[in-house]
């Protein structure tokens, strides 16, 4: 007879999860060969959670759950380098790496026809960082400051997933690793993307946008930007191996877990280090990422020893810096782009011309400002070049007799796509299309509609949208209510269950409150707070939609700039036809009860933890802000209210630290007059 099957006890199962995860991380950050897809890495990580939410005692600093939840900070705090960062003297000719070799087979005191060992690594253009380890966990981040003392950003660090909490191997007691932290373009392009959704400022470059990145004080910003580290050094070290070699070093740095940039030679005499260098200034093109040079090492670490450092740099290294590359060329055209978010970016066409190996024959404009500003028009001549390695810019036009008489640049009115409006706010730079179904911009706003924190559609994933989009079963956010099992079907490689789930979660999501409605519409410069200030005010999307800029001026919260952009949006002829197709698709939207004047909590802060019983964590949120008073998500002396359900974790122990009260569940329905 079988025995039945028992349940695996917590422990062992988060034992056996963080392994995995940890194992993938290592396998898809540190190796770049993934062996799980990120669906499967995302369900493991979802059961180790959960699992850690049951059983708070078997939460550990090195568990991969605890990469994002610290506190935002208010200010960095100093950290002293064990051992100093030393800055790198730099090449800029071919001339100045032989005089480098010169002074190191004189400082080695090598005869004439013996070549010096080197290694030769890609220089990574980002930020330098320190990785502190103690007995092999994670115990500091920081930047390099002056090389003496930098800034302690432990709490960002911790969200990068190429940096591990704990070290694999037989790591040293004591551990100062040196790495840089950076941006892939495809990840610089999509954090510019949202920036200017949300009428940011841009960044400039992968290595701005990742020093900006790290420098955040709330280190759930950090993780959503999925920043990268290369780690090619260590500083103070007690215990673990010692190294013959950099080459040695490496691959120690690898075995340990931590992500080593694999494009590096060792290469003897300098004309085989001045070759890879030639090589690789047309192959760096081809990098995801930006490199802005090559560092040149001595490959032994008794050599390095031997010839020293001075108070700025070491004496066994330079850094070799590829010369930025400008040209000029003619302006044929100026047109404007519609991006995913409806950002409408003047795009310069050029007479083709190679930059850097490339051949170009489109740069950016950014936006109207920065034509104006540069007073770019079509037949200019202009010099161009790569901006950060990643996206060709025009930097100034060469004046000429004819450029008076060209026509200015102007940013269209209607969309070149879609002619729907375009609209800019007072006060930002980027101009938008406001169609809502914009096929410029119709994935986005679809996946923004069907988001957790609009319409919640579980299940209906980005790369389902997007087939669905490209087939054209989607064309705008009401289209989701429509699908069909053949429709979902047709979607490469879903199964029939699968199709069904998707259905099922559609027909769920029938059923939501107004203000996600509002939010998941995408209307510029409204988000969560101003969402539910209209739902609350107006009592139905219908009502809402014939609101004009006057009245919505009238409600607290909604300005001048906010009143005229919900305006606008809700009289595009796009906007009716969807809010037509929305209203016959069965939608259950539950409207926000208007005679309930109860503002009890008005200057009230709460904060719940734990699982609650009676109602989950979003109603009483709800209920809180129905009553006038706020739901935050971390604890502070500002804090009115703690109210712990049950396995009520961390920041219990922080509200009984900063003497906040802590409500039971029980407790707070009472108060909140829902017993």
């Amino acid at each position: 007879m079988n025995q039945p099957h028992l349940p695996m006890d917590p422990e062992q199962r988060v034992t056996e999860l963080r392994e995995l995860i940890n194992q993938a991380a290592h396998r898809y950050y540190a190796l770049d060969s993934p062996t799980i897809s990120d669906a499967e890495y995302d369900r493991l990580f979802a059961e180790l959670r959960a699992l850690e939410e049951q059983n708070p005692a078997l939460v550990t600093p090195d568990s991969p759950t605890q990469r994002v939840g610290a506190p935002p900070l208010t200010s960095f705090t100093p950290h002293t380098h064990r051992e100093r960062m030393l800055s790198l003297g730099n090449a800029f000719s071919e001339g100045d790496l032989r005089d480098f070799d010169a002074r190191v087979r004189k400082g080695l005191d090598y005869p004439a026809d013996e070549q010096v060992a080197y290694i030769a690594e890609l220089k990574l253009d980002g930020l330098a960082v320190s990785l502190t380890y103690e007995n092999g966990l994670l115990s500091i981040g920081s930047t390099r400051g002056d090389g003496t003392s930098g800034e302690n950003i432990t709490p960002n660090v911790r969200t990068i997933r190429a940096v591990p909490l704990r070290l694999k191997g037989n790591a040293p007691d004591f551990l100062e690793v040196r790495g840089e932290i950076i941006l892939t373009h495809a990840e610089f392009e999509r954090v510019n993307e949202q920036r200017s959704e949300k009428g940011e400022p841009t960044f400039a470059n992968p290595r701005n946008a990742a020093a900006g990145s790290v420098r955040q004080l709330d280190s759930s910003i950090t993780a959503q930007r999925r920043l990268d580290c290369f780690c090619y050094a260590v500083g103070a070290m007690t215990g673990g191996p010692r190294f013959a070699t950099q080459h040695d070093l490496l691959k120690a740095l690898e075995e340990w877990g931590f992500h080593v940039n694999p494009h590096y030679a060792c290469l003897t005499g300098i004309d085989a280090v001045w070759q890879f260098i030639q090589e690789w200034e047309d192959k760096r093109e081809t990098l995801e990422y930006d490199t802005d040079g090559v560092v040149v090492k001595v490959d032994s670490i008794a050599a390095q020893r031997t010839l020293g450092a001075t108070s700025h740099d070491p004496r066994w290294a330079i850094a070799w810096k590829y010369p930025a590359q400008q040209v000029t060329t003619r302006v044929n055209d100026i047109i404007v782009n519609v991006g995913r978010t409806g950002a409408l970016t003047p795009v310069a066409v050029l007479e083709p011309v190679v930059v850097g190996g490339v051949t170009v024959s489109r740069a950016t404009l950014h936006n109207e400002d920065e034509v104006r500003n540069k007073d770019v028009r079509i037949g200019d001549t202009v010099v161009i070049q790569r901006a950060g390695e990643v996206i060709p810019e025009v930097v100034s036009v060469i004046s000429d007799e004819g450029h008076a008489g060209r026509a200015e640049f102007r940013m269209p009115g209607k969309c070149p796509v879609c002619g729907a409006d375009t609209e800019r706010i007072p006060g930002e730079a980027v101009t938008r299309c406001i169609g809502i179904s914009c096929p410029a911009q119709l994935k986005r706003r679809i996946e923004h509609f069907a988001s957790r924190d609009a319409m919640d559609v579980d299940k209906l994933g980005e790369k389902i949208i997007s087939r669905l989009v490209d087939t054209g079963t989607l064309k705008d956010p009401a289209d989701i209510y429509y699908l069909t099992l053949e429709d979902l079907k047709n979607v490469e490689r879903m199964a029939q269950r699968s199709a069904q789930n998707v259905l099922d979660a559609i027909e769920e999501a029938r059923s939501r409150p107004l203000e996600r409605l509002i939010t998941g519409l995408g209307i510029p410069q409204v988000g969560a707070t101003a969402a539910r200030i209209l739902a609350e005010a107006s009592g139905g999307i219908d009502n809402l939609s014939k609101m004009t800029g006057e009245q919505l001026q009238t409600l607290h919260g909604i300005g001048p700039v906010v009143a005229a952009s919900i305006a606008h949006f809700f009289s595009q002829d796009e906007t009716k036809a969807v809010l037509d197709k929305l209203s016959r698709a069965g939608l259950r939207i539950s409207v926000p009860d208007k005679t309930d004047t109860d503002n009890r909590f008005t200057g009230k802060t709460f904060v719940f933890t734990g699982a609650l019983e009676a109602m989950t964590r979003p109603e009483a949120e709800a209920a809180v802000r129905r009553l006038g008073g706020q739901a935050t998500g971390s604890v502070s002396k500002k804090t009115s209210y703690v109210v712990a359900g049950e396995s009520a974790g961390s920041k219990l122990d922080k509200a009984r630290e900063l003497g906040v009260t802590v409500l039971t569940e029980a407790e707070f329905r009472e108060l909140a007059g829902l017993s």
